[in-house]
């Protein structure tokens, strides 16, 4: 049995936008990424294996750096009044591959 999470995480609060398929974009807020994927707060739940678009900033070497990817969730909890939910990174593209582990130096 192995843990879902195979990289380090680290915490990061900022804004990020879901876009679910098939659904009208979402809100929501990170609570940590890695270089597997990144795991959010929203207001509404998330079908598992459910798959969208994944964006937000994230501030590397200084700079304010948009990172955005294809994910599916693989996880989805109701936590305090709001739903965190783990999204799985899917065919992360080399320049947002790089940037985030430059940001998880």
């Amino acid at each position: 049995m192995t843990d879902q999470r195979q990289s380090a995480r680290k915490i990061v609060k900022v804004k990020a936008v879901l876009a679910m398929e098939g659904r009208a974009p979402l809100l929501a807020k990170t609570s940590d990424v890695g270089a597997n994927g990144v795991s959010v707060a929203v207001q509404h739940p998330l079908q598992v294996g459910q798959t969208g678009q994944v964006s937000f900033d994230l501030l590397v070497e200084g700079k304010l750096t948009p990172i955005a990817a294809r994910a599916r969730v693989i996880y989805c909890i109701f936590s305090g009044g709001e739903f965190k939910v783990g999204f799985q990174f899917l065919n992360l593209d080399l320049t947002a591959m790089t940037q985030l582990s430059r940001f998880l130096r």
